[in-house]
């Protein structure tokens, strides 16, 4: 079949270029990328491919399509830490927002989560203990998330996961809501 496209496509450019045509035969669109970002991609790629696995820890047991229970398929244990990490970032994920928008939580240039001080935190201590547990936690699902990235990539080494935490960091910053805490590369904290 990819030879008859191929085949189709040379006689179709034939009889434009016997026929004389001087219009514009083929439209190319070319996207040169820097090396950040292929790595971006690389990165944003085995992540979606986490996320799309996800599901398979929420299903105990499946069927088949004559009703008959499947063996259930054992997840090897580092992709499975890595997708209960993303089931609890899920789980987490409005708590973190609301510690943003009360600026008690900014974006590090590490990839990682960084606590500040508020008025609520500073008046209730338990709400502070709740703040630095969560964000304890994302930070842990973070790392776990990039750890099995760079693990599971053939262009990483262990050596690699500063510079891979570097790039979720760009990501994270890209990502985050206006009025958000963010660091940049030079250490500077700012409002986005």
């Amino acid at each position: 079949m990819k030879n008859f496209w191929i085949k189709t496509l040379s006689i179709y450019i034939s009889f434009f270029c016997i026929t004389g045509c001087a219009e514009k035969l083929v439209d190319v669109n070319v996207t040169i990328v820097d090396q950040k970002t292929a790595l971006e991609n690389q990165i944003l790629g085995s992540y979606e491919e986490l996320g799309d696995e996800v599901l398979l820890l929420a299903s105990v047991r499946s069927v088949d399509e004559e009703g008959k229970l499947k063996p259930v398929i054992e997840v090897p244990k580092g992709k499975r830490k890595a997708l209960r990490a993303m089931q609890r970032q899920e789980f987490n994920r409005d708590d973190i927002r609301e510690f943003k928008n009360s600026l008690c939580a900014g974006e590090g240039n590490d990839g990682l989560l960084k606590y500040f001080e508020n008025e609520r935190t500073l008046k209730d201590p338990d709400y502070k203990k709740f703040v630095v547990a969560i964000l304890q936690e994302e930070n842990e699902d973070r790392l776990t998330i990039l750890q099995r990235i760079v693990a599971t990539n053939e262009n990483f080494s262990e050596k690699d996961l500063p510079k891979v935490q570097k790039i979720s960091a760009s990501l994270n910053r890209d990502n985050a809501h206006t009025g958000d805490k963010v660091q940049s590369d030079d250490g500077a904290w700012s409002t986005k």
